[in-house]
């Protein structure tokens, strides 16, 4: 799916999804990436869901969001919380969400003007049935 902007300037937004993609002002990446108003970072470690630990959760710290949005997929499937906790701890609002929704709120946030960071876990190519 598509979806369209009227002029993003230096803020990153994303401009389409797939089941194994997601484009953000036009690239296309086939991994987990980590999406913030000014960057996009590929070096998170968040590999698969079921892969998840605390210190996948931990790396979002650093960078201080208001909220995280976590794009799980196409299902939407929620980590435990003692996986996030220092997140909450530090007054990070958590969303598990599904990849799709997880980039439409994260583009109405950011126009916001709101900090928030879009964490996209993307599988693999070869495992995808």
């Amino acid at each position: 799916m598509k979806l369209y902007l009227a002029n993003p300037g230096d803020t990153k937004l994303f401009t389409a999804h797939g089941v194994d993609y997601v484009m953000v002002n036009g690239e296309r990446f086939d991994t987990s990436i980590v999406v913030c108003a000014h960057e996009v970072r590929s070096d998170w470690g968040g590999a698969g869901f079921d892969a998840l630990g605390e210190t996948d959760f931990a790396y979002f710290i650093d960078l201080k969001p208001d909220v995280l949005l976590f794009g799980t997929g196409a299902r939407q499937r929620f980590a435990h919380p003692r996986l996030y906790r220092a997140l909450t701890d530090a007054g990070i609002a958590v969303e598990f969400m599904t990849t799709p929704a997880a980039c439409r709120t994260y583009n109405i946030l950011v126009a916001e003007d709101r900090k928030v960071v879009a964490a996209i876990l993307l599988q693999d190519r070869t495992t995808i049935r």
